[in-house]
């Protein structure tokens, strides 16, 4: 990226002044280091939402933003409904509510070593994973409006869970305000068989092992030790959710211009958040947020009952569950005055801070933990909400590494095969349905996440917690 046009404000905070359209700065957060190797496309798009009507503050990106369909992955904007505010589709993103949960276990390294392989043939075999991979759920009419309304206590009124892990979700682990009559019938068709699966893509079920911690006082809050092992689930609304994304994007193209919105490009399709348009989307959008929540709660039940067949001493509890792509009404407060906005986050995870109301009890005093995954076969980290944070970005941080090639070029630099020896050589075994999908996802086809994770730290939106490495991966 071309860092002439960006006036550095801090040693990691980057702003691109207000110029033609633009109705606010736009901000980016990252070191020089990945400032520069950012490609041109995010100050674009960064410039691009920033002309977006009813735009509170900036336009900001993370330090994983890379190129994404309208607004760049990491983008975070929020919008004052009062001020004629929009939503917009590719604001969240396809995946809608794509996010990480992680499990504590109770297990230390040791315990995994005795059955590290059939451990992972037998989370092989009971995650489903890969692209069209169906569940053993089979969702009538009747169940599939229920579970978009319902979410992860959907789930659990299934018998997918305990009663506490609704404690350790955003939102309880319900969204308000879902409306499943406003996804259409092609989207749940989508759906119905998909409860319950990983997906493709860069979606993950890892067992990882505690490496180093950061903060003591809050890795012994969220019960992290050195030589710990956990378990790390990385997926979203499968089909519901890109169903929805497509769909809309159709209809706001149609709404914007009837709204008299000119849009810098047609990618940032939107509609006024009090609109019909507006507000159907954000039925449908909270609905596809349930459905990743019942979806994920589904798969730790799975995993629960597959580390049982080896390990029955194992009680697999969940530290927290964070949503990456959506859009959230929030309260904020902005040059003094406190406001209800809507908060978009593609590609970038909410970080409230210490003493925020939307916590629970246990996180009052450390502020929300952050699941940050790597690429497969490099760390992953948990970090913590600052206060700082809130008023940095609306409680906003990154969400991983960052793509830095796309699939397409991953694939010409690296072989399914290669990649999984590789990493058995380093003791981390993979399984997966397509070597050409762990080629897509080949480590070196991301960022440096403790490059990103770090300057995440450093311009404080989070604050560095633990160090995980991965031991086990099943790969969509």
């Amino acid at each position: 990226m071309d860092i002439s046009r960006l006036t550095r404000k801090a040693e990691c905070e980057w702003h691109l002044p207000a110029t033609g359209a633009m109705r606010v700065p736009g901000v980016i957060y990252a070191d020089e280091a990945l400032i520069r190797a950012m490609d041109e496309k995010v100050p674009e798009q960064v410039a691009n939402v920033a002309a977006l009507p009813g735009i509170v503050k900036a336009s900001f990106a993370m330090p994983d933003a890379h190129w994404g369909y309208g607004f760049p992955i990491g983008g975070v904007a929020a919008f004052d409904p009062d001020a004629g505010g929009i939503v917009s589709a590719g604001g969240v993103g396809f995946d809608i509510s794509c996010g990480v949960r992680t499990l504590l276990t109770g297990l230390e390294v040791a315990d995994i070593e005795r059955v590290k392989r059939p451990l992972a043939d037998t989370l092989y075999a009971r995650i489903p994973a890969g692209v069209g991979s169906t569940g053993a759920l089979r969702l009538s009419p009747a169940q599939m409006d229920a579970m978009l309304a319902g979410g992860a206590r959907w789930a659990l009124g299934e018998g997918y869970g305990d009663p506490e892990d609704l404690q350790r979700i955003e939102e309880g682990g319900e969204m308000s305000g879902a409306d499943p009559h406003a996804v259409s019938d092609a989207a749940k068709k989508r759906q119905r068989e998909q409860m319950g699966t990983l997906g493709s893509g860069n979606h993950y079920l890892e067992v990882q092992r505690v490496t180093m911690l950061y903060d003591t006082a809050i890795a012994t809050a969220f019960g992290l030790e050195v030589g710990d092992v956990v378990v790390s689930i990385h997926c979203g609304s499968r089909g519901l959710g890109h169903q929805i994304g497509t769909e809309f994007l159709r209809e706001m193209a149609i709404a914007a211009k009837a709204s008299g919105i000119a849009l810098p490009e047609r990618e940032l399709a939107c509609a006024p958040i009090r609109s019909a348009v507006g507000e159907r989307y954000l039925g449908a959008m909270r609905a596809g947020m349930n459905c990743a929540l019942a979806n994920r709660q589904i798969l730790t039940h799975l995993t629960r009952e597959a580390f049982r067949t080896l390990l029955p001493h194992a009680h697999l509890s969940l530290l927290y569950d964070v949503s990456h792509n959506t859009c959230k009404e929030e309260a904020h407060v902005v040059d003094g005055k406190r406001r209800r906005l809507f908060v978009h986050r593609k590609g970038a995870t909410r970080a409230f801070g210490p003493g925020h109301p939307d916590l629970p009890e246990a996180f009052h005093s450390t502020g929300q933990p952050v699941l940050i995954g790597g690429s497969m076969g490099t760390a992953s980290y948990i970090l913590a909400g600052t206060t700082h944070g809130m008023g940095a970005a609306f409680g906003s941080a990154c969400h991983g590494a960052g793509r830095s090639m796309s699939r397409h070029e991953a694939t010409r630099h690296w072989g399914g095969r290669q990649v999984i020896d590789a990493l058995a050589g380093r003791g981390i075994l993979i399984r997966s349905p397509s070597q050409r999908g762990v080629a897509e996802e080949a480590p070196g086809a991301y960022k440096d996440v403790t490059e990103v994770v770090d300057a995440a730290d450093r311009a404080n939106l989070a604050r560095k917690v633990a160090r995980l490495e991965p031991m086990i991966c099943v790969k969509g």
